[in-house]
């Protein structure tokens, strides 16, 4: 029987998804490293660099040659050999190494078949599960050349984990950051791309054209202006003060003006595009992370949200029914529930009998102790009143029979003269005892041995005599 597995993955390759379970518990070590690198997106677009046919197919590698991979922990991490995990049927996720133990990184493989030589040596840590089994073995039926590479190697696109046994990681950078710096640092390519073209459409480009001609006119050209120093402004003393006046200019004329303004703008352009360029898309760059960043922290304040909110509604909720239990027990009932005609025919019943109970809740202690006291004093003062006529003297014959009250259409238990009876019993029971020892027979089992005891004695005791009175007449 298989041991039971917590957590579970699904590998979207373009052969088809791939539903992994994790056995988190016999190997944390594995499963948190694959994990952890899975949230990282770290396997987004990783082929299968090596398939073995009826063997095994391993992944895991982000150069694509099996040399490379690196691990969550930043270094090779040992091995977890279980002795219950063992390869011994196909769709088995194992850890690959570089042949010696403890230097598991990145790569992992998925067996095709039995394979009892990776028993001790390789970490078992997952199992394909369902159908998804044969699109491994899709995998595994691919044309492959002499270095056992696929020529058409196919790809994960991504790991969606369904269950995350370990609530804990922290992902050095989410998938999601990964895939927005991925789509910036396209998106800035196209943009390069582009502005290249523009550039090149705007210059006479000839059809016959050398590429060192092409660089050569695209660097721009700089002008060097000459520095303007006028010498009696300057503090030094060697030099002298030849010139009091500043030597008036001769005017220029606008056109050349404008042209010159017109090249200076032209020669300044190419030296601030590509530097506005770059600053605008390291600044899209960390806009879009910080709100993917934002959007995370968002979520995860609503979800905490939430869950504070859900706990006040039942905090809440369990106050208003302690309290209206309180309110209920403390607090008599406003308003009577409406009896049938049966209920008040009986209640009316129960009253007459005096059965009738006050209450209907728990009777305490000293409730019980005031009745049971009161039926006390009703007993003596019972006995008190009632005393019974002695045993010998007779009734009085003219004496008149009291009368009996008439019965009421109702029955009503009011005879409380049996609380004044006494038992009376005479002085001596001389003669039930011997009226019972003369129709019972008592037989006690002891007093039978001790009998049967006796009687053998008499009997040995009777044949010992015999025997002595019949020796002495033979001596004779």
């Amino acid at each position: 029987m298989a041991l039971p597995t917590r957590g579970r993955v699904i590998l979207e390759t373009t052969a088809g998804e791939v539903d992994i379970e994790l056995w988190s518990k016999e190997t944390p070590k594995a499963c948190r490293n694959f994990l952890a690198l899975a949230m990282e997106g770290y396997y987004d677009g990783v082929i299968f660099h090596r398939i073995v046919p009826n063997f095994l197919v391993q992944t895991g590698d982000r150069t694509g040659t099996g040399a490379g991979g690196e691990s969550f922990y930043g270094e090779p991490f040992e091995d977890e050999i279980h002795p219950r995990l063992r390869f011994v049927h196909r769709g088995l996720v194992g850890m690959a190494n570089n042949g010696s133990k403890n230097s598991n990184d990145s790569q992992f493989f998925i067996t095709l078949d039995r394979a009892d030589e990776l028993n001790g040596k390789h970490t078992l840590f997952g199992r394909v599960v369902g159908d998804t089994i044969y699109n491994v073995a899709k995998i595994g039926e691919m044309e492959i050349d002499d270095n056992e590479r696929p020529v058409y190697p196919p790809k994960i696109k991504r790991i969606r984990i369904v269950d995350n046994p370990f609530p804990d990681i922290i992902p050095r950078i989410t998938a999601e950051e990964k895939r927005a710096q991925q789509r910036a640092r396209e998106q800035a390519q196209r943009e390069r791309e582009q502005e290249q073209l523009r550039r090149g459409g705007k210059k006479d480009v000839k059809l016959l054209s050398f590429g060192d001609e092409e660089e050569a006119e695209e660097e721009p050209v700089v002008f060097k202006k000459k520095p303007i120093v006028r010498p009696d402004l300057v503090d030094n003393p060697e030099m002298p003060a030849t010139l009091s006046s500043p030597i008036p200019e001769p005017p220029a004329p606008k056109g050349k003006e404008k042209e010159r303004s017109s090249t200076r703008d032209r020669t300044e352009e190419p030296e601030s595009k590509p530097r506005q360029q770059s600053e605008k898309k390291s600044k899209k760059d960390e806009s879009e992370i910080t709100k993917i960043r934002e959007k995370h922290e968002r979520e995860k304040a609503a979800q905490s949200n939430s869950r504070q909110s859900e706990i006040e509604r039942m905090e809440a909720e369990i106050r208003k029914l302690t309290r209206r239990g309180e309110e209920s027990d403390d607090e008599p009932v406003k308003k009577k529930p409406k009896k049938s005609y049966l209920e008040e025919e009986m209640s009316k019943y129960a009253k007459a009998r005096g059965v009738h109970k006050k209450g209907k809740g728990k009777k305490d202690e000293g409730d019980v102790l005031a009745a049971l006291s009161s039926f006390r004093n009703k007993l003596k003062s019972t006995a008190v009143e009632d005393s019974p006529p002695p045993p010998d003297q007779p009734e009085q014959e003219g004496a008149e029979p009291r009368p009996v009250a008439e019965e009421e259409g109702m029955e009503v238990d009011n005879d409380t003269g049996f609380l004044g009876h006494a038992l009376h019993f005479p002085k001596g029971n001389e003669e039930e005892v011997a009226k019972a020892e003369r129709d019972y027979e008592v037989i006690d089992p002891r007093q039978r041995g001790a009998r049967a005891k006796q009687e053998e004695r008499e009997r040995r005791r009777a044949q010992k005599a015999k025997d002595i009175t019949g020796g002495r007449g033979f001596r004779r």
